[in-house]
């Protein structure tokens, strides 16, 4: 006799009160030590993070090992956790590499499935804080084209996001997935130009270099799992964007007068503010269902993380936007960070795949013609 079929999952969208709590820490640790200002400095500057926020919202706060397991030295949370880390960063556009270390290279390392040996070893390091990895892949790499970026440890690499601040590489080559100093012989890290100043990229470059095998030539699976997350909980840093320039616009335009009324009262501008709102509620469902199906494994976790993106994307450049234009000439000041905002949601917009590119996938998924 067949087994009734099980009914699906319904996905919770709401926040729990940890996650909240969680939300609060990391609030008040950005405003503290990642304030507009702040960042702003930070951005003219040649360090690219400061060690002292990373140190405390890794260590203190504990946010690099909420997806490790507790017998591995993490937190033992989940993705929903990690979302919620991601949206307030995604608030204060703080630079910080969590969404590359802590999410993306830590959830690839997950995938290999150690218990023990160099792979587990350096799950404890990022869990800690201790040390940061990134995947030495271009940070436009969509989670369908994951695979070897070079045949071994020669070649060049260019466009990797925090690679400049990375104490590993995980580089995935025909051979297998290698862990690599970037302080070793042989590699170089060459700092590029970037579009968003707050997540800076670098050409790597391998010259006989040497490394530490985490996996044989199959470890594709791994890298596609570590972009699948990174592209499900950047949604996540998208509506923490969206929403500050949502709150950020909607405050200036009942401050600001213009023939003695509130701009912010003209009918016109009070259509576009509601417009961005839904998108933005909209976004939250989005991004908090991609987080939900990456923690609790669900099949459809593809296709949600591919609707968040094709969705989220949008609206995050589409609020910075607004945000910029609705502030009138001081939003296109360098004072103000409006046009950090900017900058983040377009590079954002085409970091682990294009909208166009999830679209796609949300297409195949459902047998459909392509938009």
């Amino acid at each position: 006799m067949t087994a009734p079929a099980q009914p699906p999952t319904t996905p919770d969208l709401l926040y729990s009160q940890d996650e909240e709590d969680l939300r609060s820490a990391v609030r008040a640790l950005l405003a503290d030590r990642a304030d507009a200002p702040t960042v702003i400095a930070a951005t003219e500057s040649d360090t690219p993070y400061d060690q002292r926020l990373w140190s405390s919202l890794a260590t203190g706060i504990g946010a690099a090992g909420l997806l490790v397991p507790e017998k591995l030295g993490g937190q033992g949370a989940s993705h929903r956790e990690a979302a919620v880390v991601l949206e307030e960063l995604g608030r204060s556009v703080a630079p910080a590499p969590y969404l590359t270390s802590s999410v993306v290279a830590t959830e690839t390392l997950l995938a290999l499935g150690a218990e023990d040996g160099p792979a587990a070893a350096l799950l404890g390091e990022l869990a800690s804080g201790a040390r940061t990895a990134v995947i030495a892949v271009p940070f436009a790499t969509a989670p369908a084209g994951a695979g070897p970026v070079l045949a071994g440890l020669d070649g060049t690499v260019r466009g990797v996001a925090d690679a400049a601040a990375a104490d590993v590489l995980l580089v995935p080559t025909a051979e297998g997935l290698y862990a690599v100093e970037t302080s070793g012989p042989g590699v170089a890290v060459e700092a590029l130009v970037p579009l968003d100043l707050t997540r800076p990229l670098a050409a790597v470059t391998l010259t006989g270099a040497t490394g530490t095998l985490l996996a044989d030539a199959d470890a594709s699976a791994a890298v596609r799992r570590g972009l699948l997350a990174g592209a499900g909980l950047l949604a996540s840093e998208q509506l923490g964007l969206a929403e500050w320039c949502l709150t950020e616009t909607v405050r200036y335009t009942r401050e600001r007068h213009q023939f003695n009324r509130p701009v912010g009262s003209f009918q016109s501008l009070k259509h576009r503010m509601a417009q961005l709102w839904l998108e933005v509620v909209s976004a939250r469902a989005a991004a908090r269902n991609a987080a939900d199906a990456l923690a609790t494994g669900s099949p459809d976790a593809p296709l949600a993380v591919a609707v968040a993106q094709a969705y989220c994307s949008g609206v995050a450049v589409h609020a910075a936007e607004e945000c910029v234009q609705l502030h009138g000439g001081i939003g296109m000041t360098w004072e103000h960070p409006a046009h950090l905002y900017l900058k983040r949601a377009k590079a954002d917009s085409i970091a682990y795949g294009t909208a166009g590119h999830h679209r796609q996938a949300v297409a195949e998924s459902a047998e459909l013609p392509a938009p």
